[in-house]
Formats: structure tokens, sequence, C-alpha cells
């Protein structure tokens, strides 16, 4: 389980191709406190640590990964958000995120507000996925790339986010343009309510 609060960015330096994996190896900080079968996430993606060397750690992504995040779209040089899994002794900052990727969106705007960031975003939205938890509520919580926040003016399939600039500078928030493509991490409790409003009817 993870917080959403982004420790740094690591930067890939590896891609290699292995049927319908890819492994991914990438440079940051804290490869030397790493293990091999560590869970760290990567744009919120929670993926395991497989391989080390003392500059560089190695995670690897399988199909439905691939199929449902950013990571494919991923070249060499390109920065990652990335966090630790959450320590149960540790404050929530941000809220509870399990590193599951539910679905991508698209960036449709940017707009400088004097220092800060507003970015709005779009995702497919179907009844069946509304049916599963895949909606956003004003001020309720969302994970972009891996980052809590908090949500601003929700349509049935966009929303926006407010991006301070530490936040900006910090996470990979300063490489999203218009087109770009995000992963988003649906607030899990908001899942669970949309399962169990059926049985409740």
């Amino acid at each position: 389980m993870f917080s959403g609060i982004v420790e740094e960015t690591a930067r890939v330096v590896g891609i290699e191709r292995e049927l319908d994996n890819m492994h991914f190896t990438l440079e940051c900080s804290f490869v030397g406190e790493l293990k091999i079968d560590q869970s760290v996430a990567h744009n919120g993606v929670c993926l395991t640590v497989v391989r080390l060397t003392d500059k560089t750690y190695t995670v690897t992504a399988m199909r439905e990964t691939l199929e449902r995040s950013n990571l494919g779209l991923l070249q060499i040089g390109d920065e990652v958000n990335v966090e630790r899994s959450m320590m149960m002794n540790g404050r929530l900052d941000g809220h509870i995120v399990q590193g599951h990727v539910d679905t991508t969106a698209r960036c449709l705007s940017v707009e400088d507000q004097q220092g800060s960031f507003v970015f709005r975003f779009q995702y497919e939205s179907t009844p069946e996925m509304v049916r599963r938890g895949y909606v956003t509520v004003d001020k309720g919580s969302v994970t972009v790339n891996g980052v809590s926040l908090t949500v601003c003016r929700p349509t049935e399939n966009s929303f926006e986010v407010c991006i301070i600039p530490y936040t900006f500078d910090n996470t990979n928030f300063h490489d999203i343009k218009v087109g770009s493509t995000v992963n988003l991490e649906f607030d899990i409790i908001g899942k669970y309510l949309s399962r169990m409003v059926p049985y409740f009817n």
C-alpha cells in the first residue's frame, strides 16, 4: 500500500522486452536501500524489484499492466514518479493508494496560475466503469501518475487538479503537456461503495 506522496523521480536507463513482458531499469537515490522482491510504485503502478546493481534496479511489467497504464510508453531518459510502500507506523499524508492503476487519462489543458498550475484530464467513462467506481467527485481523492491529489470541478469523464510549485518541480508533472497520457487510480473507498450499492436496493 502507498500514500501517493512521491519520494522522487527515477530515470529510466534501460528497457528490455521479453515476450509480453517489459523490464525497466531505473536510477534513483535510494537504490542502495532496496531489496529484491520489494514493492515500488512507478507512476502509481506497484512493481516488484527483480534485479539490483550498485546504481540501478529493475522491475517487470506484464501485459495487463502495460495495457492499463502508461508504462508501455516510457522511453530511455524519461522520469518516473517513485514511492516505496508505506510504513504502517508513519503518517498517511496522502490517501490510501493501492498501486493498482485503473485506467489512463489524457491531459486536456495546463493553465499557469502565477506559479501554481491547473491540469485538466479526461478519461473514458462508460456505465460499467461508473458501476466499478471509476469516477471522481468534487474534493475527493484521485491518484495521477502516483501523486495523491484533490479533485476539482469534475464532470462525468474529466476533472481538474491544482499543482503547487513543489509538486510541479519534484514530480514528473513538469513533463505533462496537452495530449500526455497519465495513470489514474480512483479512490478505493469509492470503488467499494460502488460495488456494494446494488445490494442495498
